[in-house]
């Protein structure tokens, strides 16, 4: 910040530039600050909506994938992705996989897919105050959505899924919003998310894949469903346990096969009641749970640290000897 240092400088000391990330560009010009006040932090936004009108893609098809070490590393890159599983007890600490929140091999348009992901990042994030780069944000999804700890950025594993998902992007325009990137925003209804009309669409339309109690489907030991609350779903740090994240997913996306069947109030509804149980805590955790929800948490839409029937979501223990080991 530039400080008064004369009077033929006053028009400019009186004002502060802070950085505004946009996507990856743009700089903001704050306000004068008078001298009385104090300076604010400049909550910077993260990647913007897609526009009306975005671009179209299409990812290149796998029968152009080499046969080389290159296309050797993007089909490891893909099994990895279809099939984390491969990785738990060392890099995965739940049941989930990342095709089970970006489908079809994360090629799928309107479910996050890895090709309108790829060429947006470096990017900044409100969820750790910072640009990160892509390989910083597959990492996140391993800590929260997958509970578990990252690959190190230069290990087999981490370069294989960067490949893959710079393969899938292969001809993408950089830094511009393609169609289908993301979830797309479902609306927050006129009526308030209900956890007890959730449950009801839950039974009606989504425990015949996740099981009665959330728990997830596996057949001869492979996860072919994944669990929606409990020790081995995704942890209270995952964007997925915001009701918002989790209603825009659900609507665009489940029941899988008949996406945009349910109605914004049912996707809302639903979302409500999956996320109102008990989950791994987030690994952010920090001296208490109140002030954990105050940092992290504020201005969610979630429940972490709200009472649910008499219960305060946050406040069960799972054990993690994935990250236990790893903080040793």
């Amino acid at each position: 910040m530039v400080t008064d240092s004369g009077a033929s400088m006053k028009s400019v000391n009186n004002l502060t530039f802070r950085a505004l990330v946009v996507g990856v560009l743009g700089l903001a010009l704050q306000a004068p600050l008078h001298a009385d006040e104090e300076q604010v932090l400049d909550y910077q936004v993260e990647l913007p909506e897609t526009p009306d009108g975005a671009v179209k893609f299409k990812p290149i098809s796998d029968d152009r994938i080499p046969d080389d070490g290159f296309g050797e590393m993007v089909r490891y890159g893909e099994s990895l992705f279809v099939d984390t599983q491969q990785l738990r007890g060392k890099y995965v600490g739940n049941d989930m996989n990342c095709v089970n929140c970006h489908l079809d091999r994360g090629r799928k348009a309107d479910s996050s897919p890895m090709w309108a992901a790829y060429t947006m990042y470096p990017a900044y994030r409100r969820k750790n105050d910072k640009v990160n780069t892509n390989e910083e944000r597959v990492a996140g999804c391993f800590e929260f959505s997958m509970n578990g700890t990252p690959p190190p950025p230069s290990s087999k594993e981490m370069t294989a899924l960067m490949t893959y998902m710079y393969w899938m992007s292969t001809g993408a325009p950089t830094g511009i919003p393609l169609e289908g990137r993301g979830y797309p925003t479902v609306a927050k209804p006129a009526q308030e998310p209900d956890i007890r009309r959730g449950k009801g669409v839950y039974e009606a339309s989504c425990a015949i894949c996740h099981g009665a109690d959330g728990e997830g489907q596996k057949v001869e030991g492979k996860v072919v469903f994944p669990p929606l609350w409990g020790e081995n779903s995704y942890n209270f740090g995952a964007g997925m346990h915001r009701i918002n994240t989790a209603a825009s997913f659900i609507k665009h996306n489940m029941p899988l096969g008949k996406p945009g069947t349910l109605s914004d109030q049912e996707a809302w509804d639903v979302a409500a009641y999956i996320n109102s149980h008990e989950r791994p805590q987030d690994p952010r955790f920090d001296k208490t749970l109140a002030h954990t929800h105050d940092v992290f948490h504020a201005d969610e839409q979630c429940y972490y640290g709200k009472e649910i029937d008499g219960h305060v979501l946050g406040t069960k223990s799972y054990p993690n000897p994935l990250r236990e080991t790893a903080a040793r």
